[in-house]
C-alpha cells in the first residue's frame, strides 16, 4: 500500500518548498518534522537575527541624516527589540506555519523520521511506531546545526549556540563569541547593540574569511567602533567554567572571561540516527547528489539544502528544493547555480554583499582576472543614505571573456544591490551590453555606471 507519493523529512525552507511544489501539482504528500515547522531560519537564525540588528541599524541611519538626527534621544530599547523578536518569531509556536500546509492537503506528520533499511522495500520512512510507504521518493531536508570545534572542555560547559542567541529573553551582561564568520559578526553586533559587552574570538587572522579583505576589515571596524573586543588569529584552547560565567584560553596563555560563551564557528548537517546508513552513507556527514539532487545509486532519493552541503544558504536550499521536485515530477531539472556563484549577504552595518568569486578566488581559478573598485557612496544617489559611512564596490571582471565573475558591496543597506550582480554573473552578460543598462538619476544603482567607467567603458 503507498500511503504518499511522496515524503519529505524536515519542513524548514527547502522541505517546506519542495513539499509545497509537488502538492500544488497534485500529489500526495507528508511532510515529517519533530521540531517547529519553518525550520532554524524561521525561528533561530535568518528571522530573529535581523529582528535584533534592525533597530541598532536604523537608529544609526537616522543619526547620519540631517534633519532627522536631531530627532534622537535615546539609543536602542532592548525590551522592545526583544518583544518584536518574539513576534517575529511568534513565540517558537509554529501554528501560524500551519494554514498553507492544510490549504495545500499536505500530511504533516510530527516526530522523528527515519529511512526504513531497504530489505523490506524502497522508500519507506518510520515515524514513532508507524510505517509509512513514498511510491515516487524520499526527500531529505533535515538540515543543519551548530558545530562545536575540538576544543577541551567546550561540549562540557554547554555554551550558547546560534539557537539560545537569538531567542533568549534578557540581555547578558558580557557574551563572548568563538567565530568570525556571518552568524559571529552579526550576533556580535546585536548584542553589543544592546548593551552587552562583547567579545569575538576568530582563529583565522580576519574575520569573513571567505569574502573579499576589505570586507572583512570594514566590518571589524565597525564592531570596534560599537565597542567590541575583536582577536584576531587566535586560537582557543580550553574552555572552562568560572564563578561569573565562562573562562575561554587562548593560545598564547591570556584568558577571556564573560557571562555567556556563544559557538558560531560552521555548522553540521542532521543526518544522524535518520537511516542513512542502510543506503551505503555515512551518518552525521553530508549526502552527496547529483545536479539534479539525487543520492547515487538511488533514483528515488533526494537530499536538498544544508544536508547535501553545497551551499548553507536558505535561498540556494529553496532552490534546490524547486529543481528536486520538478525532477519528481518528470521534469529535466537541474540544479547549476548552488556553488561558487550563489549570492550572499552579511547583515551588519555596514552590510556586506556579495556574489560569484572573490579577485583571489578569480586568480586561483585560473581566470585572467581584473577587479574594479570604487567607493559605494561614489555617486549622488548615495549621498541620501549611509552618509559618511564607509563602504566599498567591486567587480571582478574576466578579461578575456569580459563578462563579470564575482561581485562584492559593502556599506549602508547593499543587500538590494546584489540581485542585479546575480543576474550579470549567472547570465553571464558582457560588460559591454552592460554599459547600456541606464540606471536612473539619482539613485544608488548609478554605482554600476562607475564601475564600468573605472573598468574602462
Amino acid at each position: 500500500m503507498t500511503d504518499f507519493d511522496v515524503i519529505v523529512l524536515g519542513a524548514g525552507p527547502a522541505g517546506e518548498v519542495c513539499a509545497g511544489r509537488l502538492a500544488k501539482a497534485g500529489l500526495a504528500v507528508a511532510i515529517v518534522e519533530r521540531e517547529l515547522v519553518g525550520g532554524e531560519c524561521a525561528f533561530y537564525a535568518c528571522m530573529p537575527s535581523k529582528a535584533l540588528l534592525r533597530p541598532a541599524e536604523l537608529l544609526a541611519e537616522v543619526a547620519r541624516v540631517p534633519g532627522a538626527a536631531e530627532a534622537l534621544c535615546r539609543g536602542v530599547d532592548p525590551a522592545v527589540t526583544l518583544t518584536r523578536r518574539d513576534e517575529v518569531i511568534h513565540d517558537l509556536d509554529d501554528s501560524v506555519q500551519l494554514p498553507w500546509i492544510e490549504h495545500l492537503g499536505i500530511t504533516l506528520i510530527r516526530g522523528f523520521g527515519r529511512l526504513e533499511p531497504p530489505a523490506g522495500g524502497e522508500r519507506r520512512v518510520s515515524v514513532g511506531d508507524r510505517t509509512y510507504q513514498a511510491g515516487r521518493a524520499v526527500v531529505i531536508a533535515t538540515g543543519s546545526a551548530a558545530a562545536f570545534p575540538p576544543i577541551p572542555g567546550l561540549r562540557e560547559v554547554e555554551p550558547w549556540t546560534n539557537r539560545e542567541a537569538t531567542t533568549v529573553k534578557e540581555v547578558p551582561d558580557s557574551l563572548l563569541i568563538l567565530g568570525g564568520g556571518v552568524v559571529g559578526v552579526e550576533l556580535a553586533q546585536a548584542w553589543s547593540s544592546l548593551g552587552a559587552r562583547v567579545v569575538l574570538v576568530e582563529a583565522l587572522p580576519r574575520l569573513l574569511a571567505r569574502e573579499e579583505p576589505f570586507a572583512g576589515e570594514q566590518v571589524g571596524d565597525a564592531l570596534r567602533e560599537r565597542g567590541v573586543e575583536v582577536h584576531l588569529g587566535a586560537k582557543a584552547t580550553a574552555v572552562a567554567h568560572a564563578d561569573a560565567g565562562f573562562t575561554l584560553t587562548l593560545e598564547d596563555g591570556a584568558e577571556l572571561a564573560c557571562r555567556e560563551l556563544l559557538v558560531a564557528v560552521g555548522r553540521r548537517p542532521l543526518t544522524e540516527d535518520i537511516g542513512v546508513d542502510a543506503f551505503g552513507l555515512e551518518p552525521g556527514q553530508t549526502i552527496d547528489v547529483d545536479d539534479q539532487m539525487r543520492v547515487a545509486g538511488h533514483d528515488w532519493l533526494f537530499a536538498i539544502g544544508d544536508v547535501n552541503g553545497r551551499s548553507l544558504l536558505t535561498h540556494m536550499g529553496k532552490y534546490q528544493a524547486r529543481a528536486a521536485a520538478d525532477v519528481i515530477l518528470g521534469r529535466d531539472a537541474r540544479v547549476t547555480e548552488d556553488g561558487p556563484r550563489s549570492p550572499r549577504v552579511v547583515f551588519t552595518d555596514p552590510q556586506v554583499a556579495a556574489v560569484g568569486l572573490t579577485f583571489a578566488a578569480a586568480l586561483d581559478a585560473g581566470i585572467q582576472a581584473r577587479a574594479v573598485d570604487v567607493e559605494t557612496s561614489a555617486t549622488a544617489g548615495a549621498s541620501f543614505y549611509g552618509r559618511g559611512t564607509p563602504g566599498r564596490a567591486r567587480i571582478v571582471v574576466d578579461d578575456v571573456r569580459r563578462v563579470i565573475v564575482g561581485a562584492t558591496f559593502t556599506g549602508f543597506e547593499v543587500a538590494e544591490f546584489i540581485h542585479a550582480a546575480t543576474i550579470a554573473v549567472v547570465g553571464e552578460v558582457p560588460v559591454d551590453r552592460l554599459w547600456h543598462a541606464i540606471p536612473s538619476f539619482p539613485t544608488r544603482s548609478e554605482l554600476w555606471l562607475k564601475l564600468l567607467e573605472e573598468y574602462g567603458l
